[in-house]
């Protein structure tokens, strides 16, 4: 081999004294039960110390595959999609993959229809359900499909890879019912999404089993400003004020807050406020928010490796990752009621 050329698959089988089958095994990870752990790691030294790497245009061509995988959210403009987006790419990366991007022009709306283009082009589809309706245009078991945040029961994919958003609204609840807190209300998200009813469901069942405490709902856009005019409108209504805001996002939980700063209520003595994501934003206001902390870097890297599982012909099993409650400075004992 000169020192111009670029090392070859028998280059490496040469100085590893295996055949150049054995080194596709070991590279191409098939090698267990066929060849032993020892020969493999010589395979794999072999391939480092010749610097060699494989011609993926030539093995695509053979295999037919494009080692592309679609990815489907929402918007980027959403930091909690970018993060997924950053970890599902490095997980590609890593296997040889690239990524292509498909958010939603509308941004928490669905995405049109990507698949009518060019479904030939693509190994296979990592979708959000808040994307679902882009995946109207595939055909049942036309590609590889994993889907984040869907119901596992119904959802259309191999698999479904999830957050426990359950139990993180539960978290939430049971902070502000053990602060006190008995009149709360759910600025919900008016998103149609199987995550947000999840969270619904499980802050009234929360709610719900604890005596004297009530649940109100107050609906808005998925936006900073448009939280902010429906938490005005709910503290400047006759009546009493609740004493805790549950919110669907930070970026609702940030305009609440706008909203109780400019009327002159005081988070968290007079009104608490929770989030759900973690974002940037939570440390960004004051007080800083107390949130539920979403993995999404590696809920995007979970749910890439279930889909290159797929792609390989595996059976992926459907995952839920845990999340936590993030005690911040914008939760506070219950005020006292006279």
């Amino acid at each position: 081999m000169s020192a111009a050329s670029r090392p070859t698959s028998k280059d490496v089988a040469r100085a590893a004294g295996v055949s150049q089958a054995a080194v596709s095994l070991v590279l191409g990870g098939k090698w267990p039960g066929r060849v032993s752990a020892a020969t493999a790691e010589r395979v794999r030294e072999a391939a480092r110390a010749l610097g060699y790497r494989p011609n993926l245009a030539a093995r695509d061509l053979r295999t037919g595959r494009t080692r592309t995988a679609l990815l489907v959210v929402p918007a980027l403009t959403n930091e909690f999609f970018a993060r997924v987006h950053a970890g599902a790419a490095s997980v590609a990366a890593a296997h040889g993959f690239g990524v292509l991007l498909y958010p939603s022009p509308e941004g928490t709306g669905p995405a049109t229809d990507p698949f009518a283009s060019a479904p030939a082009a693509l190994d296979g589809v990592l979708a959000s359900s808040m994307a679902a309706q882009a995946l109207s245009g595939i055909g049942a078991g036309a590609l590889p499909l994993v889907m984040l945040d869907s119901d596992p029961a119904t959802g259309p994919g191999t698999a479904t890879v999830n957050l426990a958003i359950a139990d993180g609204m539960r978290q939430a609840a049971g902070h502000l019912l053990g602060l006190g807190h008995r009149d709360l209300v759910h600025l919900a998200a008016d998103v149609d999404s199987w995550t947000f009813e999840v969270r619904a469901a499980a802050l009234a069942a929360s709610v719900a089993a604890v005596p004297g405490a009530r649940l109100r709902t107050r609906r808005c856009a998925l936006g900073v400003a448009e939280a902010q005019e429906a938490v005005t409108a709910l503290l400047t209504a006759p009546g009493e004020r609740p004493t805790a805001l549950v919110c669907d996002d930070d970026l609702l939980a940030a305009g609440a807050c706008k909203a109780a700063r400019r009327l002159g209520v005081r988070v968290p003595g007079e009104l608490s406020v929770t989030g759900f994501d973690d974002l940037t934003l939570a440390t960004a206001i004051e007080p800083e928010l107390t949130t539920v902390t979403l993995p999404a870097e590696e809920f995007g890297a979970r749910g890439m490796a279930a889909l290159l599982t797929a792609v390989d012909g595996g059976t992926p099993a459907d995952e839920e990752l845990p999340v936590a409650l993030t005690v911040r400075g914008s939760t506070g004992p219950a005020p006292a009621r006279t």
